[in-house]
């Protein structure tokens, strides 16, 4: 990871925390090798019990419901127009 890199997610990182702290909810964060691993880990275990995705890119949100019901809702200017199936405007034969 370039130094820049470093910088900018380190700065993404301190500027949640603390806007996390004016709502007092405290919040963690890392770049720890490990500790990454673990959370990605954890992550990958979440992802793998979607069994839905509903993305509206047009308000910037991804809702994944899980396999025991629930729902996360995720706010993401990416992510909903990555998950969204792109349109075609040529015509079908048949």
């Amino acid at each position: 990871m370039t130094g820049k890199a470093a910088s900018r997610i380190e700065e993404a990182t301190a500027r949640v925390i603390e806007l996390e702290a004016e709502l007092e909810a405290a919040g963690s964060a890392t770049t720890e090798e490990a500790q990454l691993a673990r959370a990605k880990e954890i992550l990958h275990a979440w992802v793998d019990s979607v069994t839905a995705v509903v993305a509206t890119p047009g308000v910037g949100r991804a809702v994944l419901i899980h396999d025991n019901g629930t729902e996360s809702r995720i706010a993401s200017p990416d992510l909903p127009f990555k998950l969204a199936v792109p349109i075609t405007f040529t015509k079908r034969e048949g």
